[in-house]
């Protein structure tokens, strides 16, 4: 895993590199694969593909983790509640998927996060039967997956005095106790996305943002600097489609269903200490949870709605007040104390890029909810030689990338052996006790690893970079330097929506839009072309 010592070489991206590497391949000599789309999926595919040796350039319209992989939430799921839906083959690969990032490929960013499903009144002894016979499943993947127990504790049942100690903000009044289990969490999923990124790069990939494909074809694309406006075209040998539920745009024949899920953003004093998250039955269905997730920022994420999205797809969907009722809702159920609706401090909404595999011509009939569509995903192979991945979800997408490359490999026969991503390490990992000595912060540790000891070096060495952007939040000035130099960051929106997460509450972004453009715009000596 890498050492301790600042960026690891090669890694860094910047607006500089971004210049160069686009002058570069833009007009110039085919590559071998072009990946169009950075989330999680387009990233790890031009990870996977740099890691076999083949020439890689990798585009996206806007930033890192511009669409779906930046408003996850944040889990790394065992691949539990595909089990209740007899998935096996999908409860299995996420299993496998969650063990290989906390504990080879990215430890530093994904860690075991306790949940407490607390056994209210609501949720009668049959449920509960039910529920604790699945998380004895749950565990069993683990075991399959080949998890250690020391990574994954096993699940059991908690006395009502332990769940309110992990849950103090839970009504009390016929509390019969709760269920424990553990599952893996991002420290942030637009951070694995940068890392995927960075490590691909490492790896001799062009990773370009600001670069939009307006037309694919087996052959490459016809693309359009957003910059600048100004078009060309990138010739290459395969062509990934990786762009989410924007796939169908650009391949004829894609049909994507999107499923809008909405999360809640409270600030810390709503629920009081959390040391433990909380999945909140819906009333009325036997599988189907609300998640209460504490973030290391002090936040707590609320959430999951699963709704279906219909016409043209926006750049970043708005959750609508129908999602934010029934969250707190749900939520309301439990708590001793309901939260209302003045007290959400924010709200975010993703699109998961379902395949829409309901009919074979015409619509998908209304009955059908995309909560019934599977995740698996999908690698498909246009007349023209395209190949799109699309559908699974943000644990998964390590395997999306790897059988996508293995398909643009066999499809356009390219000198390519097998994949290592499942082995190799992302910017930033190392061993548990490696990250647990290094000379620097815990949250910073979480969020950068390895890194962690030259970005807080950065504030160090200038006490006004030391400093936190808002009084009541942790990132710092030596954050955002640092995130334009090594990480791809070109303007304030990468800075505040996607390097942190400032902007997910709109008071807090605006409050922080003038620190953030006068540290960039003055401090001295920032180099920030790299």
């Amino acid at each position: 895993m890498n050492s301790p010592s600042g960026p690891s070489p090669g890694s860094s991206l910047s607006a500089g590199r971004r210049a160069r590497e686009l002058t570069r391949t833009v007009g110039g000599p085919a590559v071998d694969v072009l990946v169009v789309g950075l989330g999680a999926t387009g990233a790890g595919a031009a990870l996977d593909a740099a890691a076999r040796g083949l020439d890689v350039v990798a585009v996206d319209a806007h930033d890192l983790a511009f669409g779906t992989s930046r408003f996850s939430s944040k889990l790394i799921h065992g691949g539990l509640r595909y089990l209740a839906s007899a998935q096996l083959d999908v409860a299995h690969e996420s299993a496998v998927e969650r063990g290989v990032l906390m504990e080879r490929t990215a430890p530093h960013l994904v860690r075991a996060q306790p949940f407490v499903l607390p056994l209210t009144p609501m949720v009668s002894r049959g449920q509960a039967a039910l529920a604790r016979a699945g998380l004895r499943a749950g565990d069993t993947l683990r075991l399959a997956a080949r998890t250690a127990r020391a990574t994954l504790p096993p699940p059991r049942r908690l006395s009502a005095v332990e769940t309110r100690h992990l849950a103090p903000a839970l009504r009390g009044d016929g509390l019969r106790g709760g269920l424990l289990s553990w599952d893996g969490r991002l420290t942030d999923d637009a951070r694995l996305v940068t890392a995927l990124a960075r490590t691909a790069a490492a790896r001799g990939a062009r990773v370009l943002t600001r670069v939009r494909a307006l037309e694919l074809t087996g052959s490459g694309a016809r693309i359009r600097d957003e910059l600048t406006g100004e078009e060309g075209e990138i010739r290459a040998r395969a062509v990934i489609n990786a762009s989410g539920v924007w796939a169908g745009g650009l391949v004829d024949g894609i049909r994507i269903r999107p499923s809008r899920g909405t999360h809640l953003v409270l600030r810390p004093d709503r629920l009081g200490p959390l040391p433990a998250g909380l999945h909140v039955p819906v009333p009325g269905e036997t599988n189907r949870f609300v998640l209460v997730l504490p973030q290391d920022d002090g936040r707590v994420y609320v959430g999951l709605t699963d709704e279906p999205v219909d016409g043209d797809v926006p750049d970043v969907p708005e959750a609508p007040e129908s999602d934010i009722g029934f969250l707190l809702d749900v939520l309301g159920s439990v708590l001793d104390v309901p939260v209302h609706r003045d007290a959400v401090a924010g709200a975010f909404a993703g699109l998961r890029p379902l395949l829409d595999t309901t009919a074979s011509s015409g619509a998908a009939t209304a009955a059908t909810r995309t909560a019934d569509i599977s995740r698996r995903h999908a690698v498909l192979t246009s007349s023209e030689g395209v190949v799109t991945v699309v559908g699974g979800k943000l644990t998964t997408y390590r395997r999306m990338a790897q059988d996508a490359v293995d398909t643009a490999v066999r499809v356009r026969r390219l000198p390519a052996g097998p994949s290592v991503t499942a082995s190799l390490p992302l910017v930033g990992a190392a061993a548990p006790h490696v990250l647990a000595a290094l000379p620097a912060p815990r949250r910073l540790v979480r969020r950068y690893g390895t890194e962690a000891p030259a970005v807080h070096a950065l504030g160090a060495r200038d006490a006004r970079l030391g400093e936190p952007v808002l009084p009541s939040y942790p990132v710092t000035g030596a954050e955002l330097l640092w995130s334009l130099r090594h990480e791809g960051a070109l303007d304030e929106d990468d800075l505040l929506d996607r390097r942190t997460r400032i902007g997910l509450v709109p008071a807090d972004r605006e409050a922080a839009l003038d620190a953030v453009r006068g540290l960039l715009d003055d401090a001295p000596g920032l180099d920030r072309t790299g």
